[in-house]
């Protein structure tokens, strides 16, 4: 039996169908972050809906940061901060290991990525920053039960180069990506001190290399050091 005319059931609701030509008309019209939209009777109106159903469907772009109302002035068109949801999300404790692994891997990419913004805007303040921490890392190694105190060391020399890139997005996802990354780092890797101390390149190496290297040279390096995390992943 073909079932070639059978057409798909409708999924969408009133309100989705309403988000959709809301986002339709806001993108065709153009309008720019401090316009001004219609009041909510006249979008009702227009699209033949109640003002309840309508009034649902912004709630979800105010949520998304797209609309905001203000005194005296109504609805008017937000500039949206595209991490704000994904900082309400970014938890091990809501997320599933698929996506624990993504988004260690996508960490992993980002501080590959990262290196041309590093080596393009370091200055010698940045290469001070640094230096003081790889001396400590280095002094701190030579202890047994400092596994901790190196595990800071690691995330704030890797910090530093992404506050180094100047690229406040990418800062600000780092820090979000950080808990999920310190899950899968302590689930990848039962020994913390000796993943951290046993890379092919060191962060001293790291140092050096931002200090009189290339960009090449110093991509080339990055790759080295994270080798130990990728190969801990499929």
């Amino acid at each position: 039996m073909k079932i070639s005319k059978l057409k798909p059931i409708e999924t969408l609701t009133q309100v989705d169908k309403i988000e959709q030509s809301l986002q339709d008309y806001l993108e065709s019209a153009n309008l720019q972050p401090g316009d001004a939209l219609p009041k909510e009777v006249e979008l009702a109106q227009a699209l033949g809906v109640s003002r309840t159903a309508i009034r649902e469907a912004l709630s979800r772009f105010r949520t998304l940061g797209i609309i905001e109302s203000r005194k005296n002035r109504g609805m008017l068109i937000a500039s949206p901060d595209p991490l704000v949801n994904f900082e309400r999300v970014m938890s091990p404790k809501l997320l599933n290991d698929d996506t624990l692994r993504d988004m260690f891997e996508l960490r992993l990419v980002l501080e590959v990525g990262n290196c041309e913004l590093v080596f393009k805007r370091k200055t010698a303040a940045d290469i001070e920053y640094l230096e003081s921490i790889v001396d400590k890392e280095e002094h701190t190694a030579q202890s047994p039960k400092n596994s901790a105190i190196l595990i800071k060391y690691d995330i704030d020399f890797h910090s530093g180069l992404y506050k180094i890139s100047g690229n406040d997005t990418l800062i600000r996802f780092q820090k979000m990506l950080m808990p999920v990354f310190m899950y899968s780092f302590k689930k990848f890797h039962p020994d913390p001190k000796q993943s951290i101390l046993n890379h092919e390149v060191s962060h001293r190496d790291l140092l050096n290399t931002l200090k009189k290297g290339t960009v090449d040279d110093f991509r080339s390096k990055m790759k080295k050091h994270l080798r130990n995390y990728y190969d801990k992943i499929s």
